[in-house]
């Protein structure tokens, strides 16, 4: 047996969240949304998936799930995240210079629990 690689995650959750985004972000770039950037890194933490839809600029946090035993989806956007969002957009908008634009954080939920994914869009969820 070889030793856990530090942070990795032993139960396929990393896995799970790459799958759910990537369904996600095919699910937005058909109500239009145009992709600029995926798993945006900040000192903050990494925001999934960056998109422009019309003249907006949108931080989307995408959240996957197999089951509702901890929560759906939504459930598990902590008061943290939030804040950490929020100045990881602050971030992103410093290093760009996108200032006179507006912007807006959209929620995206990819529920796997059923034979189909069931993925719901929350627009300005804060």
């Amino acid at each position: 047996m070889t030793p856990e690689e530090p942070g990795k995650k032993k139960d396929g959750r990393k896995e799970l969240g790459q799958a759910g985004e990537k369904m996600a972000e095919v699910f937005l770039q058909k109500q239009g949304y145009r992709i600029l950037e995926r798993n945006y890194q900040t000192p903050y933490g990494e925001i999934d998936l960056i998109a422009r839809e019309a003249r907006e600029l949108v931080f989307i946090e995408v959240r996957t799930r197999r089951g509702t035993d901890f929560g759906t989806p939504i459930e598990s956007l902590t008061r943290n995240k939030i804040s950490h969002w929020g100045k990881s957009a602050s971030s992103y908008l410093q290093k760009s210079g996108e200032f006179d634009q507006p912007i807006r954080f959209d929620f995206v939920g990819v529920d796997l629990s059923e034979k189909t994914p069931r993925i719901s869009l929350t627009k300005n969820v804060i």
